[in-house]
């Protein structure tokens, strides 16, 4: 029977190249749909790393398509991610490429970044940072980000670099008592800080940071967006340098 004969080849052409070059059962008979089946089944005990290499083909198709969407998603909201007007900027404000990080005061692996972070801006130089507060974790987070984006307001953006910087080595439950202590100790008015720190400015611009992370469906902390790539997840100073050069190339 040439059903038979064909269907390892057909079953392998269909697993890897899609369902465009797949074998139409429909047009079979029920005794060749039984065969076909057989054949399926034998063929693929007897060769199992068919399924393996779908299954790789499958990822890679999928991860391309993540990656692009993202990209489109960067794309479609670039004003609002490198130059909202009220997000913190460092690194080189004049770096041909932006690094925008979305982060949680209480998130572990946003600890973890940070030497990553610093690392990469020292070593390359040329990247500019743009730190939007994205507080998921609890009142607790929301409580730290209110603080430090209510000292961005009323201190300026020296002043929140460094409670941002206290607040991502802070370990203990932040309350206006340990909140003050912290403020105090760099030498701010904490009073003024507090005042604000449920204001409706305050808490507008972290509603739209909100707003700009479910748009760009990020549900976890740290994200980052580097260029035109969104980077899910801790990554290594390294890597990151890895995907900017890659960037600017793809800029060149």
């Amino acid at each position: 029977m040439i059903l038979r004969h064909a269907a390892p080849a057909l079953l392998g052409l269909s697993l890897i190249t899609g369902p465009a070059q797949a074998l139409d059962l429909n047009a079979l008979s029920e005794a060749e749909k039984a065969e076909f089946g057989k054949q399926v089944r034998e063929y693929l005990l007897e060769n199992p790393e068919v399924i393996i290499e779908a299954i790789d083909i499958l990822e890679q198709r999928n991860a391309a398509a993540e990656a692009a969407a993202d990209k489109e998603l960067v794309q479609a909201n670039a004003d609002e991610l490198f130059n909202d007007g009220y997000s913190w900027v460092g690194g080189n404000p004049d770096g041909d490429i932006t690094l925008v990080e979305f982060m949680d005061y209480r998130c572990g692996y946003c600890r973890r970044a940070v030497p990553e972070v610093a690392s990469l801006l020292a070593a390359d130089g040329n990247i500019r940072l743009v730190i939007k507060e994205l507080p998921i974790l609890g009142e607790a987070s929301v409580m730290s980000s209110r603080f430090a984006v209510a000292t961005k307001q009323v201190a300026g953006n020296d002043a929140y670099k460094q409670v941002h910087d206290a607040l991502l080595e802070f370990s203990g439950e932040p309350t206006e008592v340990t909140l003050r202590r912290i403020s105090d100790g760099l030498g701010l008015d904490s009073d003024a800080i507090i005042a604000v720190m449920n204001s409706d400015e305050v808490t507008e611009e972290i509603a739209q940071t909100r707003a700009l992370a479910q748009r760009m469906k990020i549900s976890g902390t740290p994200s980052f967006v580097l260029g035109t790539e969104m980077l899910r997840g801790f990554l290594p100073a390294a890597q990151m340098q890895q995907i900017a050069n890659g960037v600017r190339a793809d800029q060149s």
